[in-house]
């Protein structure tokens, strides 16, 4: 099967496989039966499904008490005489109004510790009352203990394939920077008309749904600071101007034009499109990678689309110290641990600007809602909704996925 087109996520107490077979189209059931059944994989328990099935769609919704030990690789092997062998996505868009438009997007890669990021920023997005899902753009090297956890803290899993830059002998500011070029992927993310990206090490302290009622054709995020040694090799470091301060350090007449106003990608509203999708896949194949890779050639890519939104959207950590007069770290929306040593799962206190108070402060913040157990998906009730609010949301969303052409296998924890 093509696992690019795969997602995972929870909706309700609800397990469902869905494949779209051939174009979509509306699942206009016809043939509806009940059954029980084994599952002949190891540790999997007797379960309770209705299997659905139409011209264009398939479904199978089970009960959950056998979720939380279930391989994720063995669920398209549980019902081999549905599951087609080539699965494909389709582009058509369904105008259902309950088809969720709207979602956050992070990506994680690798058998690292980034998931422990992602989980805080799940659970930071529920404290904050979000009523959009998480998906989780990945690789296929994330293990899948790292998957199961994920899906288990109510993220949508869709992994991808990389994206590799054209080989030359550029030397990224970080040497991992090469994989995020993937991070183009998510433009392929079309059942969604507007997304948030969020980067892995990013923690949202307050709500930000607003952000996606901001105007379309645009591309929103928060203005960089070129302040902090990895901008050495810029013209821009070496002058001292930083786009943060502009009237601090005038920008040289003898160099011309000020640079385009730069954008810092850990955070940015965009509008997934095939067309622009594919217009990017093409586009950096012919374009020289430089220090920042993706960063830099986004911003390259949407420089005339590209509008600046305020830095409480986008707190990089190193404005706390070069520009204490821009910034208030209380009162940040969202907070961006990309500073060296600031990462909250991996902080010491030891590296350089880590003893300030201020980011003291902050990795706990980050520490706080990571181990807040009422935040975890399975013990979280959202505020003012009921069970049976959850379930009577579930079904027309399900629905709304069949139309949209898009492989799904969602998934809850186990109520054990």
């Amino acid at each position: 099967m093509d696992t690019k087109r795969v997602s995972v996520g929870p909706t309700g107490n609800t397990l469902v496989v869905a494949v779209m077979n051939g174009r979509a189209g509306s699942p206009r059931s016809k043939n509806l039966k009940r059954k029980n059944t084994h599952l002949s994989s190891n540790n999997l328990q007797k379960v309770s499904f209705v299997f659905c099935q139409s011209k264009h769609f398939h479904s199978l919704f089970f009960n959950t008490h056998f979720i939380s030990s279930l391989p994720l690789r063995t669920l398209f092997t549980m019902a081999p005489d549905i599951t087609p062998t080539t699965i494909t996505k389709t582009t058509s868009l369904s105008k259902t109004p309950s088809l969720p438009k709207r979602a956050y997007v992070t990506f994680l890669a690798g058998d690292g510790d980034y998931w422990k990021g992602v989980v805080g920023l799940v659970k930071g997005l529920r404290k904050a009352k979000s009523k959009y899902p998480l998906l989780v753009a990945m690789l296929p090297d994330v293990p899948e203990e790292h998957r199961k956890i994920l899906i288990e803290q109510g993220c949508f899993l869709r992994e991808i394939e990389p994206v590799y830059p054209p080989e030359n002998q550029t030397q990224f500011a970080m040497a991992y920077y090469v994989i995020n070029y993937s991070k183009l992927r998510i433009w392929e993310f079309v059942e969604y008309s507007k997304m948030i990206y969020l980067d892995g090490d990013i923690q949202v302290f307050d709500n930000i749904d607003h952000l996606f009622d901001l105007p379309d054709g645009y591309f929103y995020a928060v203005m960089d600071c070129f302040c902090e040694k990895t901008w050495s090799h810029t013209p821009q470091f070496k002058i001292g101007y930083c786009q943060q301060c502009p009237d601090k350090v005038k920008w040289p007449a003898e160099l011309g034009p000020k640079p385009a106003l730069y954008f810092n990608a850990g955070m940015f509203v965009f509008e997934p499109s095939l067309s622009t999708y594919h217009d990017l896949l093409e586009t950096v194949q012919i374009t020289t990678p430089t220090s920042f890779a993706e960063q830099d050639f986004l911003n390259m890519y949407f420089r005339d689309i590209y509008r600046p939104i305020p830095p409480i959207y986008n707190l990089v950590v190193a404005m706390l110290w070069r520009h204490p007069e821009n910034v208030e770290a209380d009162k940040a929306k969202v907070v961006h641990y990309c500073a060296a040593g600031s990462k909250p799962w991996r902080f010491t206190g030891k590296e350089e600007n880590m003893q300030r108070e201020d980011i003291k402060m902050l990795v706990q913040k980050w520490w706080d809602i990571f181990n807040d157990e009422s935040l975890d998906y399975k013990n979280y009730v959202p505020p003012d909704e009921d069970a049976e609010d959850e379930a009577a949301r579930a079904q027309p969303f399900l629905m709304a996925l069949s139309e949209a052409g898009v492989v799904y296998y969602v998934a809850a924890p186990s109520a054990a």
